[in-house]
């Protein structure tokens, strides 16, 4: 409600994070000055982290730009978005038709989850691009978990989350959701939902090599070499088979490999594990126990456990232990969330499954997962010339900043140096958009809807919310979803046509898909017919529309006269709640079998190398990352407020590490990997367990010719230049970032 003639409030999703807390903006004329919890959220209930507090600062900032930048006699300069998309035409027709398709990469970084646009328009660039050089944020992240998804279940997209509002026990690795808010788990508050989880009884058990500050909350605590998350767990499964522990309740019907995998992990005792896990054999065995004991029970693991050389496998274990105990499918266990927007459930039955290495990488071979190439692999497939096949000669970079997230970004910065032709869509001149040709700025999230496609499908409840744009574009300054749009038909040939040209195809093909579907609400109806019912003041609205009408809860065009519809949801501006996650199986499930495949061939294929890595014992010190509360990756180093305190580019070291090293808090420590060598603060504190340093992901902000001068001012430096790209996760492709050895020396000491 308006308190002035230039004051007003709004509501706004927080989009600078998974937790997509519900926001009260107070807005001054055009600039936000206020963000603070929507109370009325059906979803988050009011609570809110310091980056939505900060979501002002971000909007606001004055280093974003604010009109197209065209690469002119080898110099970046102001141009119209008339001349910026004839330059990107220009640029990408010509790579296209002289060296094939697969010649132009794409490379999407984390931010297009967190946005409408983002969502919506890069499914439709790469079909039209029919590129098969695609490279995400996801193989530095979470791959791991869409491949053992993919190989469990049939579909990659079909991951169980935690029941936190009902869960008896909860067991967490690699994650630390008090300062990350949650990832593949989207949870507004999960702190809360933690203590929550201890009033009533219920226990928390926190697997990580730090004393983080989800780990201070737990009633127990493992400090786990690095790296050794799928030994852990496969130990626990071997205890449950070894012990008769193993109930899958009203599970087993849908089911197959149970024998197998009993088979598979007899070499994994926790006698046998506990050397190379550094746990020892007792609190294995006990851990095992207390999932099986009780009343229900979760296993969740994140980005510590996927980011490792036995990625895949470890997330592949996280839910064979939730299928070991019958809490896969469950109230109180994992479950399978329903999105407003989730396709019309199917009739369960058998379905295609899921297949890796359908094609590889030019230079290394590495096989693509979920239409993926690894990240890691965006240098050499540019730099690197091969008998057979074209180097990537032009990138198509949305919201990503690879020279910062991926390995061996020096190697990375040449290589972009290389290229024909780079357009970047990004609102900052950063440490990669720097090397554009063309570089298009979004417009700052106040002025964009909002709706979250990607994260109400890992939601711990199902609830559905949408917010139109707070603040009016600025004159002449297109949408998010028209620079997409626009950026699609420049790139596949059609530069000119209507914006609204890419809206209209999707309705098109996917009503035309929807009344020829047997199980759909729309089978025989017109599509013709079908697009003119849709509402919406522009063509992602219609979309949205379409979704939420073909969707699980929908109208079905006028079918359900209770169903959802956009007009239904915009009348309910603080969401609708759907209710608490349900159990699905078998519907979700799209494997040949149409069964859980306990024990699917790639997984039995690489269980030798786990059985190998029994005897591994690092004799030097590794390293691991870590999240500050205020920071997302690189994304907002730029705020002020987002920055300083605790919120700072050090590392983290042991007191008995530093001692032995001569390292003193606040030395400058020389920090050598494979991949080269960086110099930060040492952070002398028990917090990180002997043997292992932390150096947090995001920093590096030093390299000349960006425009980001807040975050110049302390830099901090590029943890991943001490990675060399060549670890991986080869069933997932997924970046070795934790675990990995470095040496140290004090600055000025020999390493």
């Amino acid at each position: 409600m308006s308190t002035t003639p230039d004051s007003r409030t709004a509501l706004r999703i927080c989009p600078l994070c998974e937790a997509t807390c519900g926001l009260t903006l107070t807005i001054e004329g055009t600039r936000v000055t206020k963000a603070r919890g929507d109370r009325d959220d059906v979803f988050s209930k009011g609570f809110i982290c310091p980056k939505g507090a900060s979501f002002g600062a971000a909007d606001g900032d004055p280093d974003r730009l604010r009109t197209p930048l065209v690469r002119k006699d080898g110099e970046l300069r102001e141009a119209t978005w008339a001349e910026a998309f004839d330059a990107v035409a220009a640029g990408l027709r010509p790579v296209v038709e002289a060296h094939g398709p697969h010649a132009v990469g794409v490379v999407l970084g984390n931010p297009n989850v967190h946005t409408m646009a983002g969502a919506l328009y890069p499914p439709v660039l790469l079909a039209g691009l029919g590129t098969r050089s695609l490279f995400t944020a996801s193989t530095v992240d979470q791959m791991p978990k869409h491949v053992s998804s993919g190989l469990l279940y049939g579909d990659a997209h079909a991951i169980p989350v935690p029941d936190l509002d009902r869960t008896d026990h909860l067991l967490l690795l690699g994650a630390n959701p008090l300062e990350s808010n949650g990832s593949l788990c989207t949870a507004p508050d999960f702190p809360g939902k933690l203590k929550a989880l201890k009033a009533r009884g219920g226990t928390l058990t926190v697997v990580d090599p730090r004393l983080t500050r989800t780990a201070k909350l737990a009633d127990r605590h493992v400090a786990i070499r690095p790296g050794t998350d799928a030994l852990l767990l496969a130990a626990m499964a071997h205890v449950l088979f070894e012990e008769d522990l193993v109930d899958l309740g009203d599970l087993a019907p849908n089911v197959l490999g149970v024998e197998e995998l009993a088979e598979a992990v007899r070499d994994f005792s926790p006698e046998a594990a506990a050397g190379a896990c550094d746990v020892d054999a007792g609190t294995i065995r006990a851990m095992a126990r207390e999932l099986a004991a009780a009343p229900t029970a979760a296993v969740y693991g994140r980005i510590g456990s996927c980011t490792v050389p036995h990625g895949t496998l470890a997330s592949w274990l996280v839910d064979v232990l939730n299928i070991l105990t019958g809490n896969l499918d469950r109230p109180g266990g994992a479950l399978f969330p329903l999105s407003a927007t989730d396709k019309t459930p199917r009739p369960a039955g058998p379905g295609r499954g899921f297949a890796l290495g359908r094609w590889h990488s030019r230079v290394s071979g590495h096989p693509e997962a979920k239409g993926e190439l690894p990240l890691s692999a965006l240098a050499e497939e540019i730099d690197t010339a091969t008998p057979e096949g074209s180097p990537v000669r032009a990138l198509v970079v949305v919201a990503a900043n690879p020279v910062l997230s991926a390995p061996d970004g020096d190697r990375l910065d040449k290589a972009l140096d290389s290229l024909d032709f780079m357009v970047s869509v990004d609102p900052y001149l950063n440490e990669t958009a720097r090397h554009a040709d063309v570089v298009l700025p979004p417009p700052p999230p106040s002025q964009a809807p909002h709706f979250d496609f990607a994260f109400n499908s890992f939601a711990v409840r199902n609830q559905v919310r949408y917010n139109r744009a707070a603040v009016p574009l600025e004159d002449g300054r297109p949408a998010e979803t028209e620079i997409l749009a626009r950026l699609t038909l420049a790139a596949t040939g059609m530069h000119g046509a209507d914006p609204s040209a890419v809206d209209d195809l999707v309705i098109g093909q996917t009503l035309g898909k929807a009344v020829k579907e047997a199980h759909s609400p729309v089978r025989g109806r017109d599509p013709k017919e079908l697009a003119a019912l849709l509402s919406g003041e522009s063509g992602p609205e219609r979309r949205l529309d379409m979704m939420l009408r073909l969707g699980p809860y929908g109208d079905g065009f006028g079918a359900d006269p209770d169903g959802l519809n956009l007009e239904r949801l915009l009348a309910h501006p603080h969401g609708i709640d759907l209710g608490p996650l349900q159990p699905r199986l078998p519907q979700p499930l799209k494997t040949v079998s149409g069964r859980i495949e306990l024990l699917p061939g790639p997984i039995v294929d690489d269980l030798p190398r786990l059985r190998t890595a029994l005897r591994e014992r690092p004799d030097g010190l590794v390293l691991i990352g870590r999240r500050h509360l205020r920071s997302n990756n690189s994304w907002l180093h730029n705020v002020p407020a987002l920055t300083g305190g605790t919120n700072r580019c050090t590392l983290h070291i042991h007191p008995e590490d530093a001692a032995r090293l001569d390292i003193t808090d606040g030395d400058a420590v020389r920090i050598k990997g494979a991949g080269g060598e960086v110099t930060a603060p040492a952070e002398v504190t028990d917090g990180v367990r002997q043997g292992v340093v932390s150096l947090p992901h995001g920093w590096g902000h030093d390299r000349p010719g960006t425009r980001m001068s807040h975050a110049a001012l302390d830099p901090g430096v590029n943890v991943n230049q001490l990675l060399d790209g060549t670890l991986l996760d080869p069933l997932s492709g997924n970046a070795v970032l934790n675990g990995v050895p470095v040496e140290l020396a004090r600055a000025g000491a020999t390493l």
